[in-house]
């Protein structure tokens, strides 16, 4: 006989749920919505937030989607092994996700990648091109063009870091933190950032070794922009469907890295908000309704 699901059920499924899972023998934290029969989103956070920047967007997506959105080793509520335990490199962050995927079954999925995420998940997507079928990309770089001056000390420590590391060390304090959140945001949506947020990315900062951990991130930054040519002719090869929502603010990654994407995917959907870094903390529903419009004709 058929299955019935009951409205509790349904509700239940609506909800957001939190897991851990052990991978390469360290715990992963993932958190879960909607139902696994319907297409699954993976979301992908940056620096120096968690699977919570999602916490509203897995909210308003799960009545249709399925979505995973995991922590990264070194961040949230995910294990945080010191730098002498765990060689941290995006190589290393990229194995764990995929592990993650295999262990939950998830073997089609598109790819919502912010930053950090954008490396992890476009290694993911040009080693893996049949598993992935979008991609939703806000402030997630893959083009040289969407680098800003805010780059010049990292990548000076990519060359010396024992010259440039206090000057990098000001991206890990609080005010630095602050700043992700708020700059290029318009004096009327400021108030739609709950300062959770900054406050709860910098206790993760702040935790007994984790700032070792995001000085090795940032050294190895570096060799991301190595993938960036593979990046692009996956791009031009397959062709994946492509949503780029990017703040127009954003002095991290600027919008000429967004408008860059029509290069190799001239069927990208490029929409630029009037938004910083984490435009999904004052642009969350517009974000939430083109990602709904956009997976709804893709998928």
């Amino acid at each position: 006989m058929p299955q019935t699901v009951t409205t509790a059920e349904t509700t239940a499924l609506h909800q957001v749920r939190h897991h851990t899972a052990e991978i390469q023998g360290h715990r992963i934290f993932y958190r879960e919505a909607g139902d696994p029969a319907n297409p699954t989103l993976v979301l992908l956070h940056g620096f120096p937030s968690s699977s919570s920047m999602f916490r509203n967007l897995l909210r308003d997506l799960a009545d249709s989607y399925h979505l995973i959105a995991p922590d990264h080793l070194g961040f949230g509520q995910s294990d945080t092994p010191s730098t002498s335990e765990f060689t941290y490199s995006f190589e290393a962050l990229t194995d764990i996700t995929l592990n993650l995927l295999d262990t939950l079954g998830v073997e089609r999925f598109a790819l919502y990648i912010q930053d950090y995420g954008a490396p992890i998940g476009l290694r993911i997507a040009s080693r893996h091109p049949g598993r992935v079928t979008a991609l939703v990309s806000q402030s997630g770089n893959a083009y040289m063009e969407g680098f800003t001056p805010f780059w010049d000390v990292l990548f000076a420590h990519a060359k010396d870091r024992a010259a440039h590391e206090p000057a990098v060390r000001e991206l890990l304090t609080a005010e630095a933190t602050h700043w992700q959140y708020t700059h290029g945001v318009p004096a009327d949506r400021l108030d739609r950032i709950s300062p959770d947020t900054w406050t709860l990315d910098q206790a993760g900062l702040d935790r007994p070794g984790n700032k070792e951990i995001q000085l090795q991130l940032f050294w190895d930054y570096q060799f991301n922009l190595d993938g960036y040519p593979v990046f692009q002719e996956y791009f031009r090869t397959h062709q994946p469907p492509a949503l780029i929502a990017w703040g127009e603010n954003d002095e991290i990654f600027g919008p000429a890295g967004a408008e860059a994407f029509a290069r190799d995917l001239p069927n990208a959907e490029i929409h630029l908000l009037d938004a910083g870094h984490f435009a999904l903390e004052t642009h969350g529903p517009e974000l939430a309704a083109l990602i709904r419009d956009f997976l709804a004709r893709t998928l």
